[in-house]
């Protein structure tokens, strides 16, 4: 019987994994999935899922094939019509379920559904490591992975059940059926450590909308490539006329009112990355995200050259994304194009709206620098 279990729920876990990627696209677009975060977990809802089920009706119903009707009568469903009469119940309605996914496995159904490569590490960092991932719990296994939480409430349940529980004497003492073990398996994992440098325009053109937009693909940027390296520090840079480094909580909140210099950004993320990441030992990311409005041409040709002569030799990819705001001119991309269009190295994407991140994700990802 444990045997059936374990494939009826394995069986199970498929058929979610299944519904997540079906609705994938839909769960990119929406903010407060990222607000369900754990330290490794991400709660899904996902649509209702009906488990076969026997439903009795009162014994005094009569037996099988004693309702209304004569022999003949053609059964199907809406064949016959009853208005609905009565007072409204009082008990639960249907609710979607809740699942929690780690984020490795959220990365890899990313991966799957935007058939993103994996990537490979620049020089010496292509290396791996061997990591132990815990899989679900099994009846059998060493002690020394025997899931106490588990193992207790089997033996409550056992108790109970049997009536051998005493309330005022509430000793609880586990059998060998009873014990429950972690298993696990064997995974390889890169042995690489990388950085991302997020960028992005806070004056006054960036809105809220367009930070929101921000905050989702970085979100699902940073799954992505946590699945690809052991070790991830992201850095986070604003920036308006002048740039400045900040936490995460202040990237995303923060709104001014002045003008633009994208060079500022650049160069505070060289004097970063030139300091404390040594190309030899990092794989360096860079994600600059505006509404394309910059303060002159002068400022774009400095840019380009920052780009050029520090940034691109010493990182894996530069990705810009331009967010569409009504208040900007949308130039810089143009710009970068035309500047760099058949640079591998540099990846640029348009998003109009929540509608683009998922392609916005494939553009930046999907090259497997």
């Amino acid at each position: 019987m444990p045997l059936k279990i374990r494939s009826d729920h394995a069986r199970f876990k498929e058929i979610v994994r299944g519904k997540i990627k079906e609705n994938l696209r839909k769960y990119i677009q929406k903010g407060e999935m990222i607000g369900k975060k754990g330290k490794d977990i991400i709660t899904i809802p996902v649509p209702s899922i009906d488990i076969p089920h026997f439903r009795f009706g009162h014994k005094d119903q009569g037996g099988v094939g004693q309702g209304e009707g004569d022999v003949g009568t053609v059964l199907a469903p809406g064949s016959i019509e009853q208005p609905g009469h009565g007072q409204a119940g009082q008990g639960e309605g249907q609710h979607s379920l809740e699942i929690d996914v780690s984020l490795d496995d959220l990365a890899q159904l990313l991966g799957e559904e935007l058939e993103l490569p994996r990537i490979q590490p620049r020089g010496e960092k292509q290396l791996e490591t061997q990591k132990v991932k815990y899989t679900g719990i099994h009846t059998a296994g060493p002690e020394s992975l025997r899931h106490f939480r588990r193992t207790y409430k089997q033996a409550l349940r056992r108790q109970l059940a049997s009536g051998q529980y005493n309330p005022a004497l509430p000793i609880i003492v586990p059998t060998r059926e009873d014990k429950r073990y972690r298993s696990w398996k064997i995974v390889s994992q890169p042995h690489s450590n990388a950085v991302i440098l997020y960028m992005m325009d806070v004056s006054g053109s960036m809105g809220d909308e367009q930070k929101e937009i921000v905050r989702i693909e970085s979100f699902w940027l940073d799954a992505w490539l946590r699945s690809n390296y052991k070790g991830l520090e992201t850095r986070y840079i604003i920036h308006d006329a002048v740039a400045r480094e900040v936490d995460r909580d202040t990237f995303f909140h923060t709104r001014e009112s002045g003008g633009t210099m994208i060079s500022s950004a650049y160069r505070l993320a060289h004097d970063i990355v030139k300091k404390e990441y040594d190309p030899n030992r990092w794989n360096i990311y860079g994600f600059h995200f505006s509404d394309g409005d910059n303060w002159s041409a002068d400022d774009t040709h400095t840019c380009v050259d920052l780009l050029r002569a520090e940034l691109l030799p010493r990182m894996n990819q530069f990705a810009y994304g331009q967010v569409e705001s009504p208040y900007g001119s949308g130039q810089f991309i143009k710009d970068l194009r035309e500047a760099f269009g058949q640079d591998e190295r540099v990846a640029l994407s348009e998003i109009s709206d929540k509608d683009a991140i998922y392609a916005s994700i494939k553009d930046f990802l999907g090259r497997g620098k």
